[in-house]
C-alpha cells in the first residue's frame, strides 16, 4: 500500500484517539459534526476534500494471500485518559505488530460507540482501534468489533473506573493488549485516514474479521460517558479493499 508520511503524526499520537487535540473544538454533533470539520479549521480541511478517508463499509472485499498480523503485544503500564472525544488508553512499553517485514510499535487503543466501520452494512455495538506508528511516522491501525455478549474480563478493569471528561490515571495491574484481541486473525485491509479531524491520509488500516465480546453493562458503562462517539462511513473512491484467506 502507498505509504504517505505524516508530518504532525507525532503530535497527533501524543494528544487524542485517532488525532491531535485541536484548538478549534469539534464533535459529533450539530454544528461541531463530521459534516461540518472542514469548515472549523482550515487544518481540517482534509475532512471533506480528502479521498481516501475512513471509516468505509467493508462491502465485496478481494480475497489475497495478504501476510499475516504478527502480534508482539506484552503486559505493561497504561495510562487511561477521558480527552473529551473518547476514552484512550496510553501504552508505552507494550510491543507493536509486524506485518510482513513491517514493524509498528503500539502506541495507545481508544473506543468508538456505535463502531465505525460497518461490513456488509452492518455497525457493531463498539469497535476498539488500536493504533501503530513506526519508526517514520507511519501509523497502522487495527481495528476489533464489539459485540454484546458476557463480559470482557480483560476490560473489567478499565470499564469499573472509566475517568471523567480531562481526567485521567493510571491502571493499577499491567495491561496485555494481546488479551482484548479475538482467536482469529483474519482481517481486511484498505489505506484510509484518520477518522477524526485532521483527517490525514495514509493510514493502513487492518479490520478483524472475528468479533469481541463485552457485556451489556460494560457498554452502556461507556456510553454514559459517549452516548455516540462515531464518523459516518465514507466514500471509497476507487479504493480496493482486500479480505485475507484466513
Amino acid at each position: 500500500m502507498k505509504r504517505v508520511l505524516l508530518g504532525t503524526l507525532g503530535v497527533l499520537l501524543a494528544s487524542t484517539a485517532t488525532a491531535a487535540e485541536p484548538q478549534a473544538h469539534w464533535g459529533y454533533e450539530g454544528g461541531h459534526g463530521p459534516a461540518h470539520w472542514a469548515e472549523i479549521d482550515a487544518g481540517f480541511e482534509r475532512c471533506a476534500a480528502g479521498r481516501m478517508q475512513s471509516p468505509i463499509d467493508i462491502q465485496g472485499a478481494h480475497e489475497a494471500d495478504l501476510p499475516g498480523i504478527d502480534f508482539e503485544y506484552r503486559a505493561g503500564p497504561a495510562e487511561v485518559v477521558n480527552n473529551g472525544h473518547t476514552i484512550q488508553v496510553n501504552l508505552a512499553e507494550s510491543g507493536g505488530i509486524e506485518i510482513g517485514d513491517e514493524r509498528y510499535p503500539l502506541v495507545q487503543f481508544h473506543f468508538h460507540t456505535p463502531s465505525e466501520e460497518k461490513i456488509d452494512g452492518k455497525a457493531y455495538p463498539m469497535e476498539v482501534h488500536f493504533v501503530h506508528k513506526d519508526a517514520e511516522g507511519h501509523l497502522a491501525v487495527v481495528a476489533v468489533m464489539l459485540k454484546e455478549g458476557r463480559s470482557n474480563e480483560a476490560l473489567a478493569d478499565l470499564f469499573d473506573a472509566l475517568p471523567s471528561e480531562g481526567e485521567k490515571h493510571a491502571l493499577a495491574k499491567a495491561l496485555d493488549p494481546e488479551d482484548l484481541l479475538p482467536e482469529e486473525h483474519g482481517y481486511y485491509a484498505y489505506t484510509g485516514s484518520l477518522t477524526t479531524p485532521p483527517c490525514s491520509e495514509g493510514v493502513r488500516w487492518q479490520v478483524l474479521k472475528q468479533p469481541v465480546e463485552l457485556s451489556k453493562a460494560q457498554i452502556a458503562a461507556f456510553r454514559r460517558l459517549f452516548p455516540m462517539n462515531a464518523r459516518p462511513v465514507q466514500a471509497l473512491n476507487g479504493r480496493e479493499v482486500l479480505e485475507s484467506r484466513s
